[in-house]
């Protein structure tokens, strides 16, 4: 349903079954998927795709132009997937020449006052609290939670799995399954809360826990505790995927506590 007091550009193309409340402005070259909902006061620019079973909330803005001075108004694009919500105020800023697009992915939840900027790469199943700000070109990996209020550098990648404290200022990269806190911010434990609920194994949570007591609670560089880590440590998904992570960070990785 369609309120008759927002504006809908003749091209955009909408399922009938999405709810757009009053004074909401579609641009065009807009596409929303089936069931989805949108509020009062919600501003979608163009270029814009947004999937099936979304609910954005009053106020936010999606897919507005970048906040970089390089941006010369190519032909860019803000993707958002299924059954992700953007709560009141969020802002998302479609890409620029960099990478073309900003996505946002399945089942997220991107609450209130949170900035999404230029390029940025979310996954699956994120949490990003309230006032959460992320510049460009930033990584996230499914099922991080950041915190309230926290600030993350451009260029930063985020792990999966990860938890980071409310206010950090994340300035260095997050490898998968650790909690990151404090200023400057470094590594606070694995997150062994959010892995058991997702279903890890004792067995796999215990070779996370390994493999970070290597890199973190010794007196290795990441050099050397990698070599020792592919020598002693079985071969898994979980001990390659923090060891690819760190082997490519160009930011470098934060420190242990």
């Amino acid at each position: 349903m369609q309120q008759p007091l927002a504006f809908i550009h003749p091209d955009a193309k909408i399922h009938p079954s999405v709810e757009i409340g009053p004074f909401t402005c579609i641009e065009g070259n807009v596409e929303i998927g089936e069931g989805t909902t949108i509020g009062n006061n919600v501003t979608i620019c163009s270029n814009t795709r947004i999937g099936k079973d979304c609910h954005i909330f009053p106020g936010a803005v999606v897919g507005a132009i970048p906040q970089d001075l390089k941006f010369q108004g190519e032909e860019t694009y803000t993707y958002i997937g299924n059954n992700t919500t953007l709560r009141e105020c969020v802002t998302i800023h479609r890409g620029t020449a960099s990478k073309g697009k900003t996505i946002v992915g399945d089942n997220c939840l991107i609450m209130a006052y949170c900035h999404v900027a230029h390029d940025c790469v979310l996954g699956n199943h994120i949490i990003m609290s309230n006032a959460t700000q992320l510049a460009g070109e930033v990584e996230i990996e499914d099922w991080a939670v950041l915190g309230g209020g926290s600030l993350v550098h451009q260029f930063t990648r985020i792990g999966g799995h990860v938890m980071i404290q409310g206010g950090t200022l994340v300035n260095k990269d997050v490898p998968p399954y650790v909690i990151a806190a404090h200023d400057p911010i470094q590594y606070c434990g694995i997150n062994s809360v959010g892995m058991n609920r997702r279903g890890f194994t004792k067995e796999q949570i215990a070779t996370i826990q390994q493999v970070y007591r290597i890199y973190f609670a010794g007196k290795l560089n990441m050099s050397q505790a990698t070599a020792r880590i592919l020598a002693e440590i079985p071969q898994s998904e979980e001990r390659d995927r923090i060891v690819e992570f760190i082997k490519n960070s160009p930011r470098g990785v934060i420190k242990g506590i």
